[in-house]
């Protein structure tokens, strides 16, 4: 066999804990955090598929918030027509980054603290400090690139939607790769994952869509599909199926509309709705039918996310308004390009 016709040489095996994957072939196995009060261990469930050439190293994670599942089937999505042996580069899935509220079924820790507040961490801090420095070393230290999954809390769901620094070139590419409906410049928050990953090299897209406790399909297949262009858009994976979709819709600042009055709530918009300073959101009723209520918008834009709760006390977020400009023939075209990349696409 000449030089010409020699075969690459093979790519090292991939290691972490006590996992070794090599190249072409995947594994599973998990980052050992702790003890259940029981003395039962609880780590971090964690899938490695390492191509057998080179490339970027992407992860994957779900549930930081313990009580957001979709992100979870998103992950089993991706995996599952996913094949090692044509990957460039390495991707490390983490579906279930909060083990302990995912077990009770908790946003939160059993410290009530936001693991998404408690980057990067300490080794020798509190439980999610500990989880958080775990994260950092053994997963966003070793990536080139992340996608961080979430839906909306307390009882609230979100329009599909990524939310990065848009003023990033590398970053912007990547979240109109995506090709969720609808992406967000958003600032970073401190001690959260993005925030700390950020900070430490690495380029993050944050995924929103659906609602907590609930697998939306449309947020879904919006989620499986966007993190596949992505790996395309980075030459990891060669995907024939790959859309070419309508431009996002862009938003720059957005925020919630509140309930003036408690009562039981109407909803008369949705997701992906066009809305005018003075539109009328919801009505809120009280236990007799008696109206006390009317919701109005607080600003020209789209709706990209609200609640879900029909019972709303005084001062409760309602409905939440991107700034998509204060032409409201634009605000129409924004949410008809939003509706057009969202029936561009299957959800069945």
């Amino acid at each position: 066999m000449n030089a010409a016709t020699r075969r690459p040489p093979r790519r090292e095996p991939f290691r972490i804990g006590d996992l070794e994957v090599a190249g072409g072939r995947s594994g599973t196995g998990e980052l050992p955090v702790s003890r259940l009060v029981t003395g039962t261990h609880i780590s971090l469930p964690l899938r490695v598929l390492h191509g057998p050439v080179d490339g970027p190293t992407v992860w994957l994670s779900a549930a930081v918030h313990g009580d957001e599942v979709a992100g979870v089937e998103i992950i089993r999505r991706v995996l599952a027509n996913l094949n090692p042996r044509k990957l460039r580069g390495t991707v490390l899935a983490v579906p279930i980054v909060n083990v302990h509220g995912f077990l009770s079924g908790d946003r939160y820790l059993p410290d009530r603290r936001d693991l998404n507040r408690s980057f990067p961490g300490s080794e020798h801090g509190s439980l999610a400090g500990r989880i958080a420095n775990l994260f950092m070393k053994q997963i966003v230290q070793r990536c080139d690139v992340g996608i961080d999954l979430h839906t909306g809390s307390d009882h609230r769901t979100n329009l599909p939607q990524i939310r990065a620094d848009l003023d990033d070139p590398a970053t912007r590419t990547l979240a109109e790769a995506f090709g969720a409906p609808f992406m967000l410049h958003a600032k970073l928050r401190d001690g959260s994952m993005r925030a700390a990953a950020t900070a430490a090299g690495a380029t993050v897209l944050l995924f929103e869509g659906g609602e907590a406790w609930r697998i939306d399909e449309e947020a879904a297949v919006v989620g499986s599909r966007g993190i596949r262009r992505v790996l395309h858009q980075l030459d990891m994976i060669d995907d024939d199926d790959v859309q070419v979709l309508p431009v996002p819709v862009e938003s720059r600042s957005s925020g919630w509309v509140r309930a003036r009055r408690s009562g039981i709530a109407s909803m008369h918009v949705g997701l992906g709705d066009a809305v005018a300073r003075g539109d009328t959101l919801a009505t809120i009723h009280d236990s007799v039918g008696v109206r006390v209520s009317s919701m109005k918008a607080n600003r020209t834009g789209l709706v990209i996310g609200h609640s879900r709760q029909p019972l709303v006390n005084q001062g409760d977020a309602i409905v939440h308004i991107a700034d998509v400009g204060s032409d409201v023939d634009a605000i129409e075209t924004a949410a008809a390009s939003a509706r057009r990349r969202r029936s561009s696409q299957d959800f069945s």
